[in-house]
């Protein structure tokens, strides 16, 4: 495939703007082939008025349709072969497995949502059927179902150019629902965006789309991506990044005229809880798991382990001297990009200038352009619980570990935390049983809690849940991940007294499309 560097309006290609930009590769500092135009406003503005001007269409086509496109979507993707692999490495420095491995999560989650939406329950229908004869007053046919909210922004992550990016989890969530979707495509991998974008647009041609449904600008500048939340036709707003980014869109869409929902999930510390009977019995093997968990893709997850939280004990001791001897000989990585690098640097620096914060151990330094070595800091929990800001996340390969004075310190660590993605309690039977209060806190900072196990990986299914309280996410009762995203862009509507025919088929009576309902209070087909 060629590149042009053009934005996508639909299927239309347009390059009006005067300002360009290129990719870099992170591994080289080389710049790559191809210029890509700045979207301008009014690239944006015709990109967002097509998806208004085809919302209903899309919204009204037959399921097994939209189900289609999904499908033929992730047979666009895979039809890249290589070309889109190198193009990904060249632009990411990620090594091809986990590419490819990335690539495949993108297909399947495209073919989960169209799994969902042929099953149909997502759309929640709810029938109260008419009582005339009630006392004192009748009661009305009332039925209920979600609808599309309408088109929708979507902002690509930096750290999965696939997974979380133009044909990523948002995007397929929101076409899902019948909504049309407006990517601002992350400049870190624009060539890969382009790539992607192309594979949509073809999908949805050979599927039968309504052109428009589908657009994508490029763009360094941040008026590319205000220009799409601040439009007036976009209803909702999809964003993974950082919590400055995700905070500014969420800060100015409810500045607009009509505010809209804005689901950002902001990345987050990730807390792990070593509870004193899993360090006595397995402290190599935890070691072993969280130093592997900390280097995963040189730490550039948003579910990386950046906080550890222990009692003061000789075998937490001996855990810390494991886990400083593994850090020294890891050997450095390269990071997504130069300020991702220096974003880093400036973390662990803020980190090693507060008293009381001690570094325990560092990986082998690197000589490559954009690399990084991990640390494993330590400090005290009265100390970490006066200073809020130790507990802010570091983006990249390093670790905080906490050490309390007993069970009591531990749990007002817990307490006094801020919203997290994930927590992790690692443990034994009868360490539940004794911090059985630690769960219950948890509870209600996190959206997922993990026993035994390590935060990164997120496991992409019906149950999952990517969220968690703010500053984790701006939208704690939503998922970004898993079947339950697709509620992020439906609203209920309810229809009273409506004839028939004129009701939506999932809410009629002979049940065309064979879903389950709520029909007065109990959840059948017929």
């Amino acid at each position: 495939m060629i590149l042009t560097g053009q934005n996508f309006i639909g299927s239309e290609r347009t390059g009006v703007g005067s300002e360009t930009f290129q990719a870099m590769n992170p591994a080289t500092g080389d710049l790559l082939p191809t210029s890509f135009y700045e979207a301008t406003e009014a690239e944006v503005d015709r990109a967002v008025l097509r998806a208004e001007a085809v919302f209903q269409e899309y919204k009204e086509m037959a399921v097994e349709d939209r189900a289609l496109f999904l499908e033929a979507i992730g047979d666009e993707l895979f039809a890249l072969g290589d070309n889109l692999i190198d193009r990904c490495i060249a632009e990411t420095a990620l090594p091809a497995a986990r590419l490819n491995g990335e690539r495949m999560r993108t297909i399947n989650q495209l073919k989960m949502f169209a799994s969902l939406i042929r099953e149909g329950s997502w759309v929640d229908a709810r029938i109260d059927t008419a009582i005339p004869d009630r006392q004192p007053l009748p009661r009305p046919d009332i039925r209920q179902m979600h609808i599309p909210l309408g088109p929708v922004g979507i902002f690509g992550a930096s750290n999965f150019p696939l997974a979380f990016s133009v044909a990523g989890g948002d995007t397929a969530s929101a076409l899902a629902a019948g909504c049309p979707v407006v990517v601002k495509a992350h400049p870190l991998h624009p060539g890969t965006s382009e790539m992607v974008a192309q594979a949509i647009v073809s999908a949805a041609h050979k599927t039968g789309m309504p052109d428009g449904v589908f657009s994508m600008v490029q763009g360094t500048s941040v008026d590319v991506g205000m220009a799409i939340v601040l439009h007036p036709k976009i209803t909702a707003v999809g964003f993974t990044g950082s919590f400055r980014g995700g905070k500014a869109l969420f800060d100015a869409a409810n500045k607009r005229e009509t505010p809209i929902p804005v689901f950002a999930e902001m990345g987050s510390s990730n807390p792990v809880f070593l509870l004193p009977g899993a360090v006595s019995e397995r402290a190599e093997a935890l070691a072993a798991g969280l130093i592997g968990s900390l280097n995963m893709g040189v730490g550039q997850f948003c579910t990386n382990p950046g906080l550890l939280i222990a009692n003061d004990s000789p075998e937490t001791s001996e855990l810390l001297k494991k886990m400083g001897d593994m850090v020294s000989e890891t050997v450095p990585g390269t990071m997504l990009s130069e300020g991702i690098r220096n974003n880093y640097e400036t973390g662990v620096s803020k980190l090693m200038s507060f008293q009381g914060v001690e570094l325990v151990s560092e990986g082998t330094s690197g000589s490559g352009e954009n690399q990084v070595h991990s640390k494993v800091f330590k400090t005290k929990a009265n100390h970490f619980i006066e200073h809020s800001e130790l507990e802010e996340e570091v983006f990249g390969p390093s670790t905080l570990s906490v050490i309390a004075e007993g069970k009591a310190e531990m749990l007002e660590i817990a307490r006094k935390m801020q919203g997290h993605l994930t927590a992790t309690i690692q443990g034994t039977d009868a360490d539940l049983d004794a911090y059985k209060d630690l769960i219950h806190i948890l509870e209600r900072k996190v959206g997922r809690l993990l026993f035994n196990g390590y935060p990164t990986g997120v496991e992409v299914g019906q149950a999952m849940v990517h969220g968690g309280p703010y500053p984790a996410t701006t939208a704690p009762q939503s998922t970004s991940v898993g079947t339950g995203a697709i509620k992020r862009f439906v609203r209920p509507v309810c229809y009273q007294d409506f004839p028939q025919t004129s009701l939506p088929l999932a809410l009629r009576d002979d049940n065309p499309l064979n879903l389950w309902r709520l029909i007065n209070g109990e959840l059948k087909k017929k």
